[in-house]
């Protein structure tokens, strides 16, 4: 027998015989203490669990319970350990379709005849416990796919034969505990004692691969963590972020709402939030004026053939609407903005001096996403996107990168979004253009990113098909990452459309275009917005900055005159001159996340003054209509960063 060499990746190494696994080599190289949080180990960069055999020598990487990739493995294993004892309390009539980690937890998918109700989840999770405390091991075998379909077939397992046969494959790997066996890739824990906290969370449908002409199945979620803290304070972060559903503030705040006679997917923006939008626009606007930016307006729809050419059609089709007939001629929504802001540059003869052009829209789009993907503002059907276009020659193509960098990361904090992940996002496996082509565009985005001393992500294939691209995911106030910037270089839309500037040298030359937005789309940004602050809005972009409130009837018409006066200031006001008592409007105002409370009574009447309430119910001194105004004004300028 073959001897091969295993060493760990901080240099101690054994000698062991081939065909040794990573539990039996890590048993050798490992204290005792250090294998009690060992879950797994990496080879070469790729996960391999205990089961794994080793045949030549090799470098072993300890994977622990505190790195990021042993939570994706609980939680695997941990899905496993669900469907097992959904299994054994409900018998070989529930079907068993698949049980992926997730972020931030895990699923399985069960076909019942019978819906699994909250109730059940506390006998599900007994089960569990007691399944732990048995330390099963996970134990890998591999099968030919002949065998395997055998097998799932007399055990009337349609949904793994199914899977299978799609593999195409001559043989599969398959997991077991206990008695639950599973078509599964891996890695999994060495045991069940690694189990330490789990929850089931909520049940949902799901179609058979996501198919609505398929099975509808039961989704059970869950999440698992390897200490009961950090699941304390998950679930503690869970109810948080219920009560900060920006579905349910967007309707308490009337700010947006969906109507199924309009259409699913399709925001109708009330009063407040069309105000809350118009406020984050003009400074969006403004910003762009600011950094040379020229703003452009395009139409809803455009000949089908304009799609033929951008590759849309091709590569985008599934998310496009159908055609529709106009004179004979097919049109169809836009998906995208570009093409049109090429239809602008291809509308006059270009100089090299003219560059570069940055030209900048608030354009909406629409695409198509399944109903049951459909979230509030998160995932709709139509949406604006922040979108902009700069067309440059190549060697102002850092340069502009860079300046996109300085003004994404300033909009973002302008906002109250300090804390982010950047992801440089190369080449997929469906692209167009050359290699050359993605390389050089590859290493802009990498050596901007360099330049401002920026930790990034290298997300390898994740590029959109005509260019890689830089994505910035920022966290919110629960931590939760959000995607909405990104920057993409794209040489492959100006050869398609035959775009050209005449250069230094008089003649044709093709320009780079680069797509960039900062908040993506309005709706997922002010959704975001919503749930960061939870409703409380800093005051420059509040929809209502204050409400003035009366004592008595005897203030009402004061009232109305402070109300013009701020008015006419430019303070967006509201008032509440009800014959409620006073205490019942302050609460009123406090639930409507409203900055500022203008209390009157007779005292403030008389001396022309009004009595400043915050909306965490800290009072400020007496004003005067002017000196509230100007304190408004100051905080404005001092929000907006000017």
């Amino acid at each position: 027998m073959t001897d091969i060499t295993v060493t760990l990746s901080e240099g101690e190494s054994i000698t062991v015989a081939a065909g040794t696994t990573v539990q039996e080599a890590l048993a050798s190289l490992l204290s005792n203490k250090q294998r009690k949080q060992t879950v797994a180990a990496m080879i070469g960069g790729v996960i391999a669990d205990y089961t794994t055999s080793l045949h030549t020598d090799t470098v072993l990487t300890p994977i622990q319970i505190d790195d990021a990739a042993a939570l994706d493995i609980l939680r695997h294993s941990t899905a496993h350990i669900m469907a097992l004892a959904v299994r054994e309390i409900f018998g070989q009539d529930v079907k068993i379709a698949i049980g992926p980690s997730i972020d931030n937890g895990f699923y399985y998918d069960f076909l019942r005849n019978e819906p699994f109700s909250p109730e059940d989840f506390a006998v599900i999770e007994a089960k569990m416990e007691e399944l732990v405390r048995r330390a099963l091991p996970f134990q890998k075998t591999e099968m030919s796919s002949s065998e395997a379909i055998k097998k799932f077939s007399t055990d009337q397992e349609t949904f793994k034969v199914e899977l299978i046969k799609d593999l195409q494959t001559e043989a599969v790997s398959l997991y077991h505990v206990g008695e639950f066996t599973d078509l599964c890739r891996g890695p999994h824990l060495p045991n069940t004692s690694f189990i330490k906290a789990f929850k089931l969370l909520r049940v949902a449908g799901a179609y058979w691969r996501g198919d609505e002409t398929r099975e509808v199945l039961q989704r059970i979620y869950g999440t698992a963590f390897f200490d009961k803290k950090d699941l304390k304070k998950y679930l503690s972060d869970l109810e948080e972020a219920k009560k900060r559903d920006h579905r349910k503030l967007g309707k308490e705040l009337q700010l947006f709402t969906i109507r199924d006679e309009i259409g699913p997917g399709l925001i109708l923006w009330q009063p407040k939030g069309a105000q809350l939008r118009r406020l984050i626009e003009d400074f969006w606007k403004d910003e762009h004026y600011r950094h040379d930016y020229e703003l452009l307006y395009t139409p809803h729809i455009a000949r089908q053939d304009l799609w033929k050419t951008s590759g849309h059609l091709d590569f985008y089709s599934e998310n496009m609407y159908s055609s529709m007939d106009i004179d004979e001629v097919k049109y169809q929504l836009k998906p995208m903005n570009c093409p049109f802001h090429i239809g602008v540059f291809n509308n006059d003869k270009r100089s090299y001096r003219e560059l570069p052009i940055r030209w900048c829209e608030l354009g909406t789009v629409y695409r198509y996403e399944r109903a049951g993907a459909l979230h509030g503002l998160l995932r709709v059907r139509g949406f604006t996107q922040d979108d902009a276009h700069i067309f440059c020659r190549p060697d102002q193509l850092e340069d502009e990168i860079l300046n996109i960098l300085d003004l994404n990361l300033h909009i973002l904090r302008s906002f109250g979004f300090s804390d982010y992940d950047i992801y440089l996002s190369t080449r997929p496996a469906k692209y167009v253009g050359s290699d050359e082509n993605w390389e050089k565009a590859t290493e802009a985005l990498k050596l901007a990113l360099e330049n401002r001393d920026l930790e990034f992500m290298i997300d390898p294939g994740e590029g959109v098909f005509y260019g890689p691209k830089i994505d910035i995911k920022i966290k919110d106030q629960l931590g939760r990452s959000w995607q909405c910037s990104t920057i993409q270089v794209d040489f492959n839309l100006p050869e398609r459309f035959h775009m050209h500037y005449t250069g230094a040298d008089n003649t044709d030359h093709q320009p780079i275009m680069i797509h960039r937005a900062l908040m993506g789309s309005l709706e997922r940004f002010i959704g975001v917005l919503i749930e960061h602050y939870a409703g409380a809005f800093p005051l420059w972009f509040s929809p209502v900055q204050a409400r003035i409130l009366n004592i008595t009837d005897d203030q009402a018409e004061y009232c109305e005159e402070v109300y013009l006066q701020l008015r006419k200031a430019g303070v967006r006001i509201e008032k509440d001159l009800r014959n409620e008592k006073l205490n019942y409007k302050i609460r009123e105002a406090q639930v409507a996340k409203i900055p500022y409370m203008l209390i009157v009574g007779d005292k403030e009447k008389t001396d022309q003054t009004v009595t400043v309430r915050m909306r965490d119910g800290a009072n400020l001194p007496p004003m005067t209509i002017s000196e509230f105004a100007e304190k408004i004004a100051l905080e404005v300028r001092a929000g907006r960063g000017y």
